[in-house]
This record gives structure tokens, sequence and C-alpha cells, in this order.
């Protein structure tokens, strides 16, 4: 068996209304289907959501559920606000800062661009305290070659020392020197 792709990604919302309404409006997702119910059916858990799922290009689904019964959202404190993200492709870098400048004249903070090397990409969280990174592809093929080589001995290195090992350095000199 070879997974064919993702199916859809779930996350929870505060409010489903706002959030298919976020997303149309700065991200142009299109609200494709929902789906409501008293019971949850995989646990038979009498707990009412509403499950929302938006376009994310490609084939792709991103999906929410507002469970309004539950304790109010919260963030594992023991994680780093910037680990836990949702990255999602754009074609352009014009593309990409036309929803920054969008963002921002709605006086949402967005971070970046940062340059990645292999892409470039901004920051900002979601209603609901999701961060979300825009990213546009600007690597070579050359450099994806350069880093598909060290990737198991970078694993392998990681796995003992637990330290950054520095074959892929050169992907945040610019970075580093900014």
């Amino acid at each position: 068996m070879k997974i064919e792709q993702i199916h859809h990604v779930a996350y929870r919302c505060k409010d489903a209304k706002e959030t298919v309404e976020w997303y149309g409006k700065y991200l142009n997702m299109d609200f494709i289907l929902a789906i409501a119910e008293d019971e949850v059916p995989s646990t038979k858990a009498k707990d009412p959501y509403m499950h929302i799922f938006l376009d994310a290009g490609k084939g792709s689904i991103l999906a929410f559920f507002e469970i309004p019964n539950s304790p109010p959202m919260g963030r594992d404190p023991n994680t780093p606000e910037w680990v836990q993200h949702l990255a999602l492709s754009v074609a352009t870098m014009d593309e990409m800062m036309s929803v920054k400048a969008k963002l921002e004249a709605d006086g949402i903070n967005v971070l970046g661009p940062t340059d990645h090397t292999l892409f470039k990409s901004i920051y900002f969280f979601d209603p609901s305290g999701h961060r979300i990174e825009l990213a546009v592809n600007v690597g070579t093929p050359e450099m994806n070659k350069k880093l598909d080589a060290v990737k198991w001995e970078m694993l392998e290195e990681w796995s003992k020392t637990k330290r950054a090992p520095k074959h892929a350095d050169w992907m945040h000199e610019k970075a580093r020197s900014s």
C-alpha cells in the first residue's frame, strides 16, 4: 500500500461561520461541505459538532470542527507557538505579498517574508489561533538534489546527538546574516 494523498486535515475552530468567512476572504478558499451531528459517528459520543470543509487546492481539503460543548480551545504549553502550523503553497511572490498586504490592512500581524532558500514564506494566525504559513517555492532542482543526498546522514546524526547537523546550513545563511 502507498498513500495517494492527504484526504483532509482537520483542526478545531472557535466559530465555524467565522472560519469559513475568514479563509474565504484572506486565502480565497471555497467552502465545499458541512456535516453536523449530535453524535460522533466513530466514538458514538453524544457531542454535537459542526464539521466544515474548505478547498485547499489540487484535491487538498482543510477541515475544521466547531465543538461548543467542549472546554475552550487551548495550546500545548510545552510546544513553542512556531512549531505547530499549516503551510500552504501559493504560486508567486506577488500573490503572497498581496495576501500579506490584505491581512495587514485589516490589522492582522504578519511575520516575513522569511527566506528559506528553497521557498520564501510569511506567517500569521487565523481567528482560532492556528499558525498559518504561506510559501512560494523558489528552489532549484540542484538544491533539492543536494538536500536529498544528505537527508539520511543528517537524520542519523540528529538521532545520535540531538544537535543540528550542518549539512544543509547553506539554506539559512541569508536569514542569519539579515
